[in-house]
């Protein structure tokens, strides 16, 4: 088990944004982030995979996520900077261009996962609502974002606190339905140990566990609230693996209650199966109220991936591996507001770029080779000393997780292999247009007048 070493407080970073995320709001960013869209619109998908037996990919994926959650805990304490990953590659390896790529498929996969929410903010959850084309709805739907983004990152957290608690409540509420339903004698318990009948359960559950690792992104995201953090050496640990705890616990219930209570075949049909669960169980429950329920989930984790992805452009523009104009701060709200614009933006051009399962397939695949990045830094930088204390794991983590990164790769499929290398063709573009500005400044420095 991982280990807190000292509770000293680690020096303040200078940074020119605002240290105003407390342990709590830093719970809640990685909650939310973590228990959103995943478990309220990816579980048809698993169903389809493993049948009744919804649990096995979630705890397979678990594995991973922990393990790298260890590995994350020990980077952010010990290098308390906006950047995440990048930062860390940057000091492992010192290669500009590797520390650019781990960075740029880090923002890459925050607009990815916007978009993808964007497109289910727009289905079926709606679509109970209200009749409207799903594409306007996108648009509209991300310029609220982008607007609320703007306003300031407590902003962005405080409404993320009151979403937060609006959509735990809605599992909550899914929660308790299965067990009245499993309490009257309804249902079919015997599901969840009966595996889908169209594959061999293994084939299903590791194909599964891709998009069940989706379900617990989020604690890479607050990688880059590093320097909003007031106290990230004590906050991160806590906040990380408080969330990542509450996250397994729901997602266990969920799956157990979903596959008593609902045919797995009418949730791999349905792209709201948590609604299906309100709907079989027969109790006087509004699918409305729980289509609001699901739609503030969905825009919470729209929210956060859109704070995350700004801010990892805001850092690598401070680093000099975007052009500079991605570092310009607000002079009044002292956010990031061009990375903003621009993540915003891109996250609008995603949202009419594949369907939700294949968005959901390139966030993965993204993210596990950011993984593989943090955790071999990890190792380099095992003798790596700092002044203040830090948390920190034993070596074998994250080689252990490096390990279950690469049989996670074995199950991307080539459209997100696609939809990858696209990424690392703009940002290639990007790198280079910033390293040319670089050096021509360099080379041309300004001129500094005389005259007093």
């Amino acid at each position: 088990m991982p280990d807190a070493t000292g509770t000293e407080e680690a020096p303040t970073h200078e940074t020119k944004l605002n240290r105003t995320v407390g342990t709590l709001l830093l719970f809640f960013f990685i909650v939310g982030d973590t228990l959103g869209a995943g478990i309220y619109t990816l579980v048809g998908t698993m169903a389809e995979d493993v049948g009744g037996m919804l649990w096995l990919p979630l705890v397979l994926a678990l594995v991973p996520a922990l393990l790298t959650a260890g590995t994350y805990a020990e980077m952010i304490s010990k290098y308390p900077h906006a950047g995440g990953a990048s930062r860390y590659v940057e000091r492992a390896f010192n290669i500009p261009f590797l520390t650019f790529v781990v960075g740029f498929f880090m923002l890459a996969s925050g607009i990815t996962t916007a978009a993808l929410l964007a497109n289910a903010f727009a289905g079926d959850y709606l679509s109970t609502l209200v009749a409207v084309p799903p594409a306007p709805v996108s648009v509209v739907f991300l310029l609220l974002l982008i607007a609320v983004n703007l306003r300031g990152v407590r902003e962005s957290l405080s409404a993320n606190v009151v979403m937060t608690v609006i959509e735990v409540s809605g599992l909550v509420l899914v929660i308790v339905v299965a067990a009245i339903v499993f309490g009257n004698g309804q249902g079919d318990p015997g599901r969840i140990l009966t595996p889908s009948p169209d594959q061999p359960i293994l084939t299903g559950a590791f194909a599964a566990s891709v998009v069940a690792f989706f379900s617990f992104l989020g604690f890479e995201a607050a990688a880059n609230m590093a320097e909003e953090v007031k106290n990230p050496t004590r906050s991160y640990p806590r906040a990380l693996f408080g969330a990542i705890a509450t996250a397994g616990v729901v997602y266990l219930l969920i799956a157990l209650g979903a596959a008593i209570v609902v045919d797995p075949a009418t949730m791999a049909d349905s792209s709201g199966p948590l609604l299906e669960v309100i709907t079989a169980s027969g109790l006087p429950i509004p699918e409305w109220l729980f289509s609001v329920i699901a739609l503030v989930a969905i825009a919470n984790g729209a929210l956060l991936f859109m704070v995350m992805a700004s801010r990892a452009t805001y850092g690598l523009a401070e680093c000099g591996l975007l052009p500079s104009v991605f570092g310009r701060v607000a002079s009044t709200r002292r956010t990031p507001w061009v990375a903003i614009v621009f993540v915003g933006l891109a996250t609008i051009g995603m949202s009419f770029v594949g369907n939700i399962g294949q968005l959901a397939d390139t966030t993965v695949l993204l993210l596990v080779f950011v993984f593989i990045a943090t955790n071999v830094s990890a190792l380099v930088l095992k003798r790596d000393r700092v002044e203040h204390e830090h948390f920190s794991v034993p070596a074998v983590v994250p080689a252990l997780a490096i390990l279950a990164s690469i049989a996670l790769l074995t199950q991307q499929s080539a459209d997100a292999w696609l939809i990858s290398a696209g990424y690392l063709v703009v940002g290639s573009v990007l790198f280079l247009v910033a390293r040319f500005g670089r050096h021509r400044l360099d080379r041309d420095p300004p001129e500094v007048s005389a005259t007093r």
